[in-house]
């Protein structure tokens, strides 16, 4: 059976992704207005009927903006942890409650044709998660919103045969650019982003033959270009000794068009 994957949104201002097969699909956040995912899914040819639910992985609203819409309009399933939904939950927010659907952290669960696995992920949101989905033999890991890589989120990572991975700021953008000092710290603390050279360091670190797709995603409008990141990517690689030949292929997420699809073959 084919995979397919699609981002339709990465970035600061929305964060929203599919993932389907030939019978149905998933979102992984929802972070765009329900009116702009229907229209991009259907400019795919694909209807919402076929969504069988939303991963939710944090609260921060550029990944639930359309949550409200798609759970009370199109009585689509939610799924996220206790923890985060309790941080949802306001009563300013019209979540349809026949929706919410809880699951445990690192215990796997059936949606859509999918194994699907949430890992606990840093960064600065009452308890944020990333996604490890599997189908047959196919493994894509969703990992967009962290300051680093922990123990418990690396093993995820690096079993991915797709991988969308942060890269959220360059380094040096990020120190002269004009944004003030708390927040300049808070995106490059621990429980912040990803910038260009820590996801590099690490892509390098576990670069393998099975790995065969490598999205960087969550680029942040100020601090950063998709030229920078594929740079500081390939200095890196190539500062290592790493010569893809072709056998990976990396894209760069953009944040207000939807990626090509991306096709992975059981």
């Amino acid at each position: 059976m084919n995979v397919n994957f699609c981002s339709l949104s990465s970035g600061s201002s929305g964060n929203c992704y599919y993932l389907g097969n030939e019978f149905h699909g998933i979102l992984i956040d929802a972070g765009i207005s329900a009116t702009s995912i229907r229209k991009f899914l259907k400019d795919m040819d694909i209807t919402m009927q076929t969504i069988m639910g939303v991963l939710i992985t944090h609260n921060h609203i550029d990944h639930i903006r359309g949550l409200e819409i798609l759970t009370r309009k199109n009585s689509i399933p939610a799924f996220t942890t206790h923890k985060i939904w309790e941080s949802i939950l306001t009563p300013q927010r019209k979540i349809s409650r026949d929706c919410i659907r809880e699951i445990p952290l690192q215990q796997k669960f059936h949606l859509a044709g999918f194994d699907i696995e949430a890992f606990p992920v840093c960064h600065d949101a009452p308890e944020t998660v990333g996604f490890h989905i599997c189908s047959g033999e196919k493994k894509i890991t969703i990992a967009t919103d962290l300051g680093h890589i922990c123990q418990t989120a690396a093993p995820y990572i690096k079993e991915a045969n797709l991988l969308v991975i942060e890269s959220n700021y360059d380094e040096q953008m990020l120190v002269n650019g004009s944004y003030p000092h708390y927040l300049k710290a808070r995106i490059h603390s621990d429980h912040g982003h990803l910038g260009n050279h820590q996801t590099s360091v690490f892509l390098a670190d576990i670069i393998n033959d099975s790995l065969s797709h490598i999205c960087l995603a969550h680029l942040s409008k100020n601090n950063n270009t998709p030229e920078k990141a594929l740079q500081t990517l390939h200095q890196t690689f190539s500062e290592k000794g790493i010569n893809l030949n072709g056998q990976q292929i990396i894209s760069i997420l953009n944040r207000h068009i939807p990626s090509e699809i991306i096709r992975l073959v059981e």
